[in-house]
């Protein structure tokens, strides 16, 4: 009678009378050894420029995708962006470590455990850390439950949406590329970078430099340590016969006058936002600005700038409606 196999573990089952004589060996080599294998085998597995990565999965015998623990080396990116690596679909868990290299200029680039054509997972880029991961036999699904606070003591890579409803401690610098949602309080102690959309519901502390790409929306306090000033850089507009603020980049401007000009609507205001801009006359003077009807001063009164020539006069505003911009100059500042 033909030896058989286990199901998930391709283990030897030997038929009845089988390997007389050396029935001891085929029990050691195909039944104890890979078991041990199965519980505590650990192994590499590299992956190149191939898109598709295939575990190996022999019955009886030594193979890769029965190992309990597996590092993933090599590198990915350079010619497929994405790898899968394809195990049996069979039931069974996985720590994985994937300390692969990224090739400069693909950040993006991933590598997928999955059953072939199935649910897979994306696999976390470490190179101390294990993630663990569990087969159904159809699809692999993470396997890692944080119900507690996260810590987070190196660089925190996050490539899709991320909600969090507890506190959030970031040590290291973190990159998030799409939405980010906090509902808890976040303390960030270095540089934190959203390519996304930003929403939190809480308070937020930042003690690294921080990068918006996209909206940012507090409905939390925002604490800042003490020594971290906000700031603006000045935005220089182009001097022309009538010169346009884009409120979409900047609240902070500078123009320097080389003629008579109009201060034309600004662009894109939002309501509440405020700003200032100066108006600075060349080496000439005698320039003056007209106002825009969106402008509206004390007692209905355009101000008039100081003549002198480099003479520096502040115009300071805030957006009251999206056709009113109250505004009041301070002059000749020296």
């Amino acid at each position: 009678m033909a030896s058989t196999y286990t199901t998930n573990l391709r283990l030897t089952k030997q038929g009845d009378g089988d390997n007389p004589n050396s029935w001891g060996q085929v029990l050691n080599d195909g039944v104890i050894s890979l078991a041990d294998q199965a519980i505590a085998g650990y192994t590499e597995v590299s992956i190149g420029s191939a898109a598709t990565v295939n575990l190996t999965a022999n019955d009886g015998a030594d193979d890769q995708s029965r190992n309990a623990f597996l590092k993933i080396t090599g590198s990915v990116g350079h010619v497929a962006t994405s790898i899968f690596l394809v195990i049996p679909n069979k039931s069974k868990s996985y720590s994985v470590l994937n300390a692969v290299s990224v090739s400069a200029g693909a950040v993006d680039s991933v590598v997928m455990m999955r059953v072939a054509g199935n649910t897979g997972v994306t696999l976390g880029r470490s190179t101390t850390t294990f993630q663990h991961v569990v087969c159904d036999g159809a699809s692999v699904r993470s396997a890692n439950l944080l119900p507690n606070n996260v810590c987070v003591a190196d660089n925190l890579f996050v490539g899709n949406n991320t909600q969090i409803t507890g506190t959030v401690t970031v040590v290291g610098a973190g990159t998030f590329k799409a939405a980010v949602s906090v509902e808890g309080a976040a303390k960030f102690a270095s540089t934190v970078t959203v390519s996304g959309a930003a929403n939190f519901k809480s308070t937020v502390t930042v003690e690294g430099a921080q990068v918006n790409k996209s909206t940012t929306r507090f409905e939390g306090a925002v604490s800042l340590a003490s020594g971290a000033p906000v700031h603006q850089a000045i935005t220089t507009l182009t001097d022309a016969a009538s010169i346009v603020m884009n409120m979409a980049t900047n609240n902070q401007f500078s123009v320097t006058l080389e003629g008579n000009r109009t201060l034309a609507a600004p662009t894109n205001l939002t309501v509440g936002q405020t700003g200032h801009i100066y108006c600075i006359q060349d080496g000439t003077g005698s320039r003056t600005l007209g106002y825009n009807s969106v402008f509206q001063f004390a007692g209905g009164s355009d101000p008039v700038l100081t003549t002198g020539a480099n003479a520096v006069d502040l115009l300071v505003f805030s957006v009251r409606a999206t056709d009113k911009v109250d505004a009041v100059i301070v002059n000749d500042l020296k």
